[in-house]
């Protein structure tokens, strides 16, 4: 029996934890034996440590996400560093920029941006790259920094996408993947090199098809794996083997 690891989820989200007990049973029973638990805050850590301590399978990563810079002063970049270097985390992220949206200056996104790109490489972590209607400038940003990571919930083009695999990026496909009227993600996906895609929930956000629209959760990865099992037409026993070897070779270094 193959198992799942979610590769990007927010458990430690208020909507999540108020029912964390729920939410780890119900991944248990879908065959999720992994979840990276993706922190926007040194509130959602703390959520994030008490998890590990009572022996969930998780790991954690922690940065500050484009849209809330706003919430952190030098204190608080200080306090991500002590917690990179004494390797509390597994990555950096999620970060990126985000031109959807405009609560964070653009040029203020990108120095947040760099900074934890240069904590990264400092620390030699991953990082997970948040991309949004920012295509050229996160790119070209993170061609300037020898970081490697994910590209989180892809979607982007197949032209894009190889550049950022030729840099050290992995691609990872969320509930997106699924929805009826997702056209390129699909096509995209089904040409990949097949050692560099993972798969992700984003809970509580982005549920796949065919629950779209109620809260995501972990348990949920199931859609968007079968989805891929189909794009690339592999046995599922197959895909989560490889997915699981991208997953360790890149946050564990092995193989």
């Amino acid at each position: 029996m193959y198992g799942l690891t979610d590769t990007h989820c927010h458990i430690t989200d208020e909507r999540l934890f108020s029912r964390i007990d729920e939410i780890m049973e119900n991944a248990k029973a879908a065959g999720v034996v992994r979840m990276l638990v993706v922190c926007v805050g040194f509130e959602e850590y703390e959520r994030a440590e008490q998890l590990r301590e009572k022996g969930y399978p998780l790991d954690i990563a922690l940065g500050f996400h484009p849209c809330d810079l706003y919430k952190f002063n030098e204190a608080d970049y200080q306090h991500l560093e002590e917690l990179a270097a004494c390797k509390k985390l597994i990555a950096i992220g999620e970060i990126g920029l985000d031109y959807h949206w405009d609560d964070v200056a653009v040029e203020d996104q990108k120095i947040g941006f760099i900074r934890q790109l240069k904590l990264a490489e400092k620390y030699h972590l991953p990082v997970l790259i948040h991309m949004r209607e920012a295509t050229k400038d996160t790119v070209e940003i993170l061609l300037q920094h020898s970081c490697v990571g994910v590209m989180h919930c892809y979607s982007g083009s197949y032209e894009t996408a190889e550049i950022l695999i030729r840099h050290g990026y992995y691609i990872s496909y969320g509930g997106p993947l699924t929805f009826k009227n997702s056209r390129g993600a699909p096509q995209v996906a089904a040409k990949l090199p097949i050692e560099r895609l993972l798969i992700e929930t984003d809970c509580p956000y982005l549920t796949p098809h065919p629950f779209r629209g109620k809260e995501n959760e972990p348990k949920y990865i199931s859609y968007t794996f079968e989805k891929l099992c189909e794009i690339r037409d592999m046995e599922k026993e197959v895909l989560a083997e490889q997915l699981e070897q991208n997953y360790r070779r890149l946050f564990y270094q092995e193989g």
